[in-house]
């Protein structure tokens, strides 16, 4: 094995270490924390819809100033304080639901308060990487953190579903809170030095989160992949809204099967994370963007096809698919935003792209409860699905559609 890979960088290690188990407590939670809701706590379709909003509410609150106070910072302590503030928060539903206390009300301010934590350690973690690992294993350093995203995937809805049958579903969120504290501890012990933050100057905020709204949309490339991005959550978050009622109440499956159904659509993230570099390199980077997406996910479609019985299995093959797609896409983009961005944006850069595509989700939560009381839960899945035309026309219509890989000017060392 080339000693030149991240498998000897031993910081690399901690982070994708701390990082697997947080995701794998953040999947647990993603299965809980909605079945949670659904069958203890008998939420409507549109309180679900609420419960959604408030898990992304935070990025289109604080999005675009959290970019500004990431590039202010050192960002290693911050992911820390963000760590554990989740781990503290989540903590807190399986107290209540001891003393006889947790209301749905708590589980939506809980969510909302996590997603706060989450806007800072999403932005400052992919701003972190390049200094952390260098420019030259982006796609590297991409691949190996979206592979343990999605074996996480895999394990976390399974031990999520068995944990809530066996254990309850409350009780089954601390697995959620100890993986946001397990993350925390590997950070802590990450030696590397990190670069002085760019200093404040007396700028004002409005104008450092223009100048990196600036770069977003005055690049060819960078609008086009923001735009599909933000309108695929949109999409996507109306559908997932709707998801846990439909395997539960339309398709009549337990805690214990709809773990089992959610780990079987993990298997394509593994699938794609492990194959992400490969097909860059088959087939270019930049064409992986938009080529991908356009023939992977239009398979969600298979999903509101389903029915009790064999024809459960559509939603596995469906969401497998897709999943796969999702996160090829995901290597890919991350990997081209991080190389054409100069570190003193880098933080701004992240917190404008997620404004935007993380801003859409706590809307499509709402529109996707509405749908729900309106069209039903299997209708809203439908339109869910049809929402995905408008994202990879966006991509089969931009300048990546001309390009293979990433420009070499474009690429900042």
């Amino acid at each position: 094995m080339r000693r030149d890979t991240l498998w000897f960088h031993p910081d690399f290690r901690r982070l994708w270490a701390g990082d697997t188990i947080s995701q794998a407590g953040n999947f647990v939670g993603q299965a809980v924390i909605p079945l949670l809701a659904a069958t203890v706590l008998a939420a409507t379709p549109f309180q679900m819809g609420l419960l959604t909003a408030a898990e992304n509410a935070a990025f289109l609150l604080i999005g675009l100033p959290a970019g500004v106070w990431v590039d202010r910072m050192r960002r290693r302590p911050l992911m820390l304080r963000a760590d554990f503030a989740r781990a503290a928060l989540l903590l807190t539903v399986p107290i209540a639901w001891w003393a006889g206390v947790l209301t749905l009300a708590q589980l939506i301010v809980v969510a909302l308060l996590v997603s706060v934590g989450t806007v800072f350690f999403d932005v400052a973690y992919q701003s972190y990487l390049p200094s952390l690992a260098g420019r030259e294993h982006l796609l590297e350093g991409n691949a190996k953190l979206q592979a343990s995203q999605s074996t996480a995937q895999v394990v976390g809805p399974g031990l999520g579903g068995g944990l809530a049958q066996l254990a309850g579903a409350a009780n089954a969120v601390l697995a959620t809170g100890l993986g946001y504290l397990a993350s925390g501890l590997f950070l802590l012990r990450i030696k590397t030095v990190e670069p002085e933050p760019e200093p404040h100057n007396g700028i004002p905020l409005h104008t450092r989160i223009a100048e990196g709204m600036r770069f977003v949309f005055h690049n060819p490339t960078l609008r086009p992949i923001t735009l599909c991005t933000a309108t695929a959550n949109l999409g996507n978050t109306v559908f997932q809204a709707m998801l846990i009622l439909f395997l539960t109440r339309d398709l009549g499956l337990g805690a214990a099967a709809v773990g089992a159904l959610l780990t079987t659509m993990g298997i394509g993230g593994v699938l794609g994370a492990l194959t992400a570099g490969w097909w860059t390199r088959r087939i270019g980077q930049a064409r992986a963007i938009w080529l991908v997406p356009l023939l992977t996910w239009p398979f969600q479609v298979l999903v509101p096809l389903a029915a009790p019985g064999r024809r459960v299995g559509l939603v596995a093959v469906g969401m497998t698919v897709m999943t796969f797609g999702v996160i090829v896409y995901n290597v890919a983009q991350v990997s081209y935003r991080q190389a054409i961005c100069p570190d003193r944006l880098l933080g701004r850069m992240n917190a404008t792209v997620r404004f935007v595509v993380w801003g859409t989700m706590p809307v499509g939560g709402l529109i996707g409860g509405g749908l729900g009381e309106w069209l039903g839960v299997r209708g809203t899945l439908w339109a869910g699905c049809a929402g995905l035309a408008v994202p990879t026309a966006l991509l089969v219509f931009s300048p990546l559609r001309r390009m293979r890989d990433v420009p070499k000017e474009a690429v900042y060392s």
